[in-house]
């Protein structure tokens, strides 16, 4: 199926709920789809297309029986209730989502299950299911977060054309700060000499004070495999007089500890103490779980 703007397809999936090695803060994913429509140029996930023989991660494919599948895990026996990270991989609230309304159903059984689960999206259309959201919030821990790079709209475009605006984004985290959720403020990825500026970092911080999460939590980008290629592609049309710079940067798949120890030390921490943000999504997480339990 598709419009003008996106397609998907549907497959079949043997299982809804994959085993991480680590067990803080989740042990579980849940992805519903595979592929995502926000396009954002440094995503880390694009490698995991190559699974299933694709190489554009643009294209999206739903698991048509995952409601059916989830069901069965969720009620199995041995089941004890574990913190699910859902759309660790893929956006569960990209623009099929609209259409298919996956995640009511999901929440639904999250609910009857009394299961915990950590929600990130970039996109506002997670507003639509607030409701079952509270509700799963009074039952069980609840995470909410968004991954908002910059609040320059322009450059927010570039760097992840299909996504929500970041003041949507903004918006949302504050409606959800209503509930009994925490609520996350992700500023992931910092792209070096593109949105690792003091102005930027500074707008953020004031965004999630204004929104009052619960923490905020930065990561400088990470390059492997076919998110650097896509990455660097982008770069040299949209950046060209950075494409150097960066390029040096990137020799590795992480950008030197130096680099990331001045940005950490001159300019993240202290604005975030200076708008009074924690950094702590393990405290926030171990004060609710006690609180639920």
């Amino acid at each position: 199926m598709s419009d003008n703007t996106y397609s998907y397809q549907e497959i079949v999936c043997t299982h809804a709920l994959t085993k991480l090695k680590r067990s803080i803060p989740y042990s579980w994913d849940l992805n519903i789809y595979r592929g995502c429509s926000h396009n954002c140029t440094y995503c880390y996930a694009i490698y995991s297309h190559a699974y299933i023989g694709e190489q554009n991660f643009s294209n999206v494919f739903v698991k048509s029986n995952i409601i059916e599948i989830l069901e069965k895990e969720l009620r199995n026996p041995s089941w004890n209730r574990e913190i699910i990270n859902i759309g660790g991989v893929t956006d569960s609230y990209q623009k099929a989502e609209s259409e298919l309304k996956i995640m009511p159903e999901v929440l639904k059984l999250l609910i009857k299950y009394k299961t915990p689960a950590i929600i990130s999206t970039k996109s506002g259309l997670l507003l639509r299911d607030y409701d079952l959201i509270a509700e799963l919030s009074k039952i069980t821990y609840v995470n909410i977060a968004s991954t908002i790079t910059t609040m320059n709209e322009s450059e927010r475009m570039i760097l992840e054309p299909g996504a929500s605006s970041s003041i949507d984004r903004c918006n949302m985290l504050k409606e959800f700060r209503k509930t009994n959720a925490s609520v996350g403020f992700h500023v992931m990825p910092i792209i070096p000499y593109i949105t690792d500026t003091y102005e930027n970092i500074e707008n953020l911080c004031i965004e999630a004070a204004r929104a009052q999460v619960h923490y905020m939590l930065p990561a400088v980008l990470y390059l492997r495999g076919a998110t650097k290629k896509v990455f660097f592609e982008s770069v040299s049309k949209q950046y060209p007089l950075m494409y150097d710079s960066i390029k040096n940067l990137y020799v590795k798949g992480s950008a030197p500890a130096e680099y990331k120890e001045n940005l950490y030390n001159q300019i993240v921490n202290p604005l975030r103490n200076k708008y009074s943000i924690s950094s702590s999504y393990i405290k926030v997480l171990r004060e609710k779980m006690h609180k639920n339990n």
